[in-house]
């Protein structure tokens, strides 16, 4: 066997990039092994908010809901500061905008969300205050008159889905990182020095060959794929996937400098750099299955009519402004949660050398995901507690 290497990075997306520039970076032999192309799956079909406020699936079952999803926070926080810097040490620009963000509200049982969500985020350390209507008349004026307050952050904004990970793939290469796409993880044995992989390349032209590389430690880092390559590994790392509806409008004047969600529905909108608007928040699509029942993430999921239409409305409530501007396209993007809504961050109990991120906010952790994985696959300890995201929590509360 001549392939040789010091990590072997499963996922071409964000994190899987991200992992492997800075494992090369850092001096490691690195392969990225992805079983489509670049950034073909959720990292370039999400809408690329960077949300560092609790977002309303973390707080719409309520106060303890909330609290179990603030132990996240010091991811949230590490990767805030990453993204600002993210550009200048990749060399290529992708869009990274940090501008604020807002989550609003529109009744009293909302605005009592939001204070009681700023205190337990403030209790974290993020940078985050609550407006009333008469400053969001000077900081938002695009908002609707219904909305009465809003929770303000300054560090909330977006990237470009599309140009991120292939930016960090192409600075992951200059690094000395190899990449191979078309290549699918379909078995691992374990060996004394680390892993021999079984890859199953498939061509241009559709010809399949195996392959087999061997790597002293992995990195999953494969959104929906992560509890199917778990059992590769003979792991339980259960996830729980979700197709969601996104929407861009036509190109209009800019209008809408923040990232907006909504503390009382589903929303999420953002004018992007192309003077677009991405709408999403969390309406689903149909995820389709395989006949056993089990995801079909191979397959294309399906939008649902009533999805894009609450969307629709649930946005122009919020701005008005949107009310007149043309619908261009709308799509589905999937991403992957853990159960308890925290992610799933650290060594995978019983795989020596094997390692996981995924969960929730994958593109805006994307950065935390992977100094902490880094700092993990090279014998280092982190600097973020990773006890709340062990992969093996789950195993350890059933027993």
């Amino acid at each position: 066997m001549s392939d040789h290497y010091d990590v072997a990075v499963v996922g071409g997306g964000l994190l899987g990039c991200l992992t492997a520039w800075m494992a090369a970076r850092d001096g490691a032999r690195v392969l990225l092994v992805d079983k489509d192309q670049v950034n073909q799956h959720a990292s370039g079909q999400n809408a690329g908010s960077l949300h560092f406020q609790l977002e309303y699936r973390m707080v719409e079952s309520g106060e303890e809901a909330a609290r179990v999803a603030a132990e996240a926070m010091p991811l949230h926080l590490d990767a805030a500061a990453m993204w600002a810097r993210m550009e200048d040490e990749i060399g290529e620009p992708f869009g990274v905008r940090q501008t604020g963000g807002l989550m609003v509200a529109e009744n009293a049982d909302q605005v009592g969300m939001l204070e009681f969500k700023a205190e337990l985020e403030r209790s974290w350390g993020l940078d985050v205050r609550t407006l009333d209507r008469s400053e969001l008349d000077v900081v938002a004026p695009y908002l609707s008159p219904a909305i009465v307050a809003a929770n303000f952050s300054p560090l909330e904004g977006k990237a470009d889905a599309r140009i991120a990970a292939p930016a960090v793939a192409r600075a992951a290469v200059a690094a000395g990182a190899t990449v191979r796409t078309r290549s699918r993880l379909v078995g691992a044995h374990r060996v004394p020095a680390g892993w021999d992989l079984s890859l199953r390349e498939t061509s241009a032209t559709g010809e399949e060959r195996a392959h087999t590389v061997r790597a002293a430690a992995v990195v999953l880092a494969a959104g929906v794929w992560t509890t199917e390559l778990g059992r590769v590994f003979d792991a339980d790392l259960p996830t729980v996937p979700l197709a969601l509806t996104m929407t861009v409008t036509s190109k209009v004047p800019r209008f809408i400098p923040h990232l907006v969600q909504h503390a009382g529905a589903r929303l999420s909108l953002k004018q992007s750099l192309d003077s677009t608007v991405l709408i999403g928040g969390g309406w689903p699509a149909r995820l389709m299955r395989d006949a056993d029942g089990s995801p079909a993430f191979d397959r294309k999921h399906q939008l649902i009519p009533q999805s894009i239409a609450g969307n629709a409305r649930a946005a122009v409530k919020t701005v008005p402004g949107l009310d007149r501007i043309p619908a261009v396209r709308s799509w589905v993007g999937t991403t992957t949660v853990a159960p308890d809504q925290l992610p799933l961050v650290g060594a995978v109990k019983g795989a020596p050398g094997v390692f996981v991120a995924t969960g929730g906010s994958a593109f805006t952790l994307g950065p935390s995901f992977a100094r902490v994985l880094t700092a993990l696959i090279s014998g280092r300890s982190s600097d973020v507690d990773l006890a709340p995201y062990d992969p093996a929590r789950f195993a350890e509360r059933s027993a």
